[in-house]
């Protein structure tokens, strides 16, 4: 299966193909998986009754939304009324949710159908492997002996695997990013807050909303750049009773571009596999006419961005229960001004940027290491890194709320994806969105 969404939405739409054939094959190819398990949880019966009621309304010539009758699935950690939201914890295995996530409605609304939930880390609690007590561990359809990337590593899979046409996952520390990158599928951390997080949640009462800090996103991944953007519409913008419409790109010609290009930093310096690809993909740019502006935005240091990154990851936990000495409020309120002072530099920036082209990771997808966190290592090109340097790349979009595509840009010769990330202006999104679709072009 390589269609894309909106490539079968558009041809259960025309009537070449009907939503339940889809539905019925896509769920036969889940239930004949024997080895890559990245869905962990199917409806059936409700999935066919929905796309016979698509076929339904096609039949009828109602007007049908963007992804009408397209089956998908849903990383476990959103709730879906009649489905489990364990977030891979034993504790939680038996929680069936009564209620659907906001961006649940949308889909719905839009048309999609959500066939089954896809597999993530223990409480989404690593961002280079997906694996934990409930459903075990998610293998990389490329290679089964490595690692899809975490946490939503069960959906990129899926995507990769043919077992779905259509994801959403979430991302804190590149959960969206580096999946996508280690299974060569598309992924997109929206701008901060763009999207609502009700029902992104544990299992209990309905969580208040979270503004502060921003750091934790939910978004698609998909097979096409084109998915993410109808995906985008569909579930961004604030609750009822308020509007949002898509801004649209500055560009609709890769020549247009000006683009922003940093390959390489010795905090986490890419692999000869990654490098080769980023500099052939940056070849192709010069070759197409766009404008290649090399090196990061003035004033902004990277290694201390990724530092100032960290912490504010340790503020987001403790904000979520942990504990509450994490830090003094005089040092919040400091590193709160340094992240103001670095989103105004990236404001600077993009007014003469479009895009900063950059690695998604340093690294390809890896073998599975069932080492205590600390004492990971990757092997790479050029020796043992470190396994938290899977950070340093998506780090910087985070840390200011940008939106950032994760992308294919090629494979190794051992037939790895290897993929690229496009940062883009604040409250932008189709701009890196429609910039990667052109790359692939």
């Amino acid at each position: 299966m390589t269609e894309t969404a909106t490539e079968i939405a558009g041809r259960i739409r025309s009537g070449e193909v009907s939503s339940r054939e889809v539905t019925e094959r896509m769920l036969a190819r889940i239930a004949a998986d024997t080895t890559v398990n990245a869905v962990v949880e199917t409806r059936a019966e409700f999935a066919l009754e929905a796309a016979a009621r698509a076929d339904e309304a096609i039949a009828a010539g109602s007007e049908v939304g963007p992804l009408h009758g397209v089956p998908m699935t849903i990383k476990d950690c959103f709730n879906v009324a009649g489905l489990h939201t364990t977030w891979g914890n034993p504790a939680f295995a038996e929680y069936v949710a009564d209620w659907d996530a906001t961006v649940v409605e949308r889909l719905s609304r839009a048309g999609a159908i959500i066939v089954g939930k896809s597999n993530v880390h223990t409480m989404l609690g690593d961002f280079g492997q997906t694996t934990n007590e409930i459903y075990g561990r998610t293998n990389n359809p490329a290679d089964l002996t490595r690692t899809p990337g975490g946490s939503s590593g069960g959906g990129a899979a899926a995507l990769a695997a043919g077992l779905t046409y259509l994801e959403y996952g979430s991302d804190l520390v590149g959960s969206i990013r580096l999946p996508a990158a280690y299974c060569g599928v598309y992924g997109l951390k929206p701008t901060a807050g763009l999207v609502p997080q009700r029902g992104f949640q544990m299992p209990g009462p309905v969580e208040p909303p979270d503004e502060f800090p921003q750091l934790s996103t939910i978004g698609p991944l998909a097979r096409s750049a084109a998915d993410l953007r109808t995906t985008l519409r569909v579930t961004g913008g604030p609750e009822a009773p308020y509007s949002w419409e898509l801004q649209p790109s500055r560009h609709h010609r890769l020549a247009d571009f000006r683009v922003g290009v940093v390959i390489d930093h010795p905090d986490a310096p890419v692999s000869a596999e990654v490098g080769a690809a980023l500099s052939d993909t940056v070849d192709r740019l010069g070759r197409s006419g766009a404008k290649i502006v090399e090196g990061w935005p003035d004033g902004v240091d990277p290694s201390e961005q990724a530092e100032a990154f960290g912490f504010q990851v340790g503020l987001f936990f403790a904000l979520h229960g942990e504990s509450a000495d994490f830090a003094s409020l005089s040092a919040v309120v400091e590193h709160e001004r340094r992240r103001m002072a670095l989103r105004v530099m990236w404001q600077r920036y993009f007014e003469d940027v479009d895009v900063l082209l950059c690695p998604a990771s340093f690294t390809t997808a890896f073998p599975h290491d069932d080492r205590p966190f600390e004492q990971r290592t990757i092997k790479t090109s050029y020796g043992e890194q470190r396994y938290d340097a899977q950070v340093f790349w998506i780090a910087h979009a985070s840390l200011i709320g940008l939106p950032a595509v994760s992308m294919p840009i090629g494979r190794t010769p051992d037939d790895l994806p290897v993929g690229a990330q496009v940062i883009g202006p604040w409250h932008e999104d189709d701009t890196p969105i429609t910039f990667a679709e052109l790359l692939a072009d």
